[in-house]
């Protein structure tokens, strides 16, 4: 058994054959529950490995349908640490269009992976060369870049990166795993391969991005690159060191809707005011990039606290960097009062979010026990360093 679990080369190249597709045709939609019987069942006329490999790719297939479009993932075919480590379909389209609107026209995808960005950035008009240097791995991207029908413009080389010279292509792309044996590194350092060497990498040609944790400390961040901060429906994805962009930049993109936010240098801290009317909750990757000073410049606003990341203001105005609240009530934490409150009200859905508040959510619904017809927002957390709760609503700023 190898590192992406039972499947070896021979066994995936079977299941890439006509044998192998009849199978995977005939498991498309089997039920998880009987997997032994119908295992039992396809082994009397196939044999045990392949059946096994058919089984775990239609279970792969249905997990990598949350990253991938779903016409895509039925047709793809992926490993365990694959599906895991794979980008997200929207981001690689992002990061893809970032590099064809730079003027890249051939890309060293270095750390390919199951071959997620090199599709990506494809189907973007570029021409890839996608490296790895797990054997199996490399058989599943080039399985990838045929069924997807992208086989002329994917190249796939089975070798250690360090190995692979960067001359003569536009850009470089990156992606270092960040685990180790003992589970998902924060140390960049520790990434295979190491930040350091990723980075020299990315400095041998124009244009080129790094893949990195969204945790990475911004102190972290070498001077020559742009750090980008990913989120994907208020969900932040992934980081990336850019180079040859904005040198000393931090941006936050909001997919889907490609909104961008953008800075350099560091903005004065927002002043700290009491909660006015509305209250606003930048997106996480706003938060990641410290651009939270920016979007209350936007909107004429402060902070409810120093320390956290709620921007309140007298008015609505519309932006796509935060979520607007209109606030009801700013009141001393207490939950007795936050239940006879809410029953007052009539209030039977409660949406709990908490930022500076050692109380989780869910001891607030159990201990709240909320019915009837209406619904709020209580946001846990502090104001002016007191522990409070703020309650409302989604605020319409269009």
């Amino acid at each position: 058994m190898g590192e992406n679990g039972g499947v070896d080369v021979e066994v995936f190249g079977e299941l890439i054959g006509a044998r192998g597709q009849e199978l995977l045709a005939q498991v498309r939609e089997y039920d998880p529950a009987d997997e032994l019987a119908t295992a039992t069942r396809l082994r009397r006329d196939h044999p045990a490995p392949l059946v096994s490999a058919a089984l775990e790719q239609a279970r792969l297939r249905g997990r990598a349908a949350a990253k991938f479009a779903p016409d895509d993932a039925a047709r793809m075919y992926f490993t365990p640490n694959g599906v895991e480590q794979a980008t997200r379909a929207s981001v690689a389209a992002h990061r893809a269009g970032r590099f064809r609107a730079a003027g890249v026209s051939r890309v060293a995808d270095l750390c390919g992976g199951i071959g997620g960005d090199a599709v990506a950035l494809a189907r973007a008009g570029i021409s890839v060369l996608a490296v790895d240097r797990d054997p199996l791995t490399c058989a599943v991207a080039r399985a990838n870049a045929e069924a997807l029908g992208l086989a002329d413009r994917i190249e796939v080389r089975c070798a250690d990166v360090a190995d692979v010279p960067t001359a003569g292509f536009d850009a470089v792309f990156v992606d270092p795993a960040r685990r180790t044996g003992r589970g998902r590194t924060f140390d960049p350092e520790a990434y295979s391969p190491p930040l350091s060497w990723a980075v020299t990498a990315a400095r041998t040609v124009p244009v080129a991005a790094v893949k990195v944790a969204p945790g990475i400390p911004h102190e972290a961040v070498p001077a020559d690159a742009e750090a980008e901060w990913v989120s994907d429906r208020g969900d932040v994805k992934e980081a990336a060191l850019w180079f040859g962009t904005a040198p000393g930049g931090v941006t936050a993109t909001l997919l889907p809707s490609g909104a961008a936010l953008s800075g350099t240098g560091r903005l004065p801290d927002p002043p700290v005011r009491a909660p006015g009317r509305y209250l606003y909750e930048p997106d996480g990757a706003v938060i990641r990039a410290h651009l939270v000073a920016a979007v209350a410049e936007q909107l004429g606003g402060g902070l409810i606290d120093p320390t956290i990341a709620y921007v309140t203001a007298d008015e609505a105005r519309p932006t796509p960097y935060a979520t607007a609240y209109e606030i009801t009530d700013v009141l001393p934490f207490n939950l007795k009062r936050l239940k006879a409150l809410l029953r007052e009200r009539a209030v039977g859905t409660l949406t709990v979010k908490k930022r500076g508040s050692a109380v989780e959510p869910e001891e607030v619904r159990r201990r709240v026990k909320v019915q009837g017809p209406k619904a709020a927002t209580v946001f846990l957390t502090r104001v002016a360093g007191a522990p409070s709760m703020l309650i409302g609503q989604p605020a319409d700023t269009a």
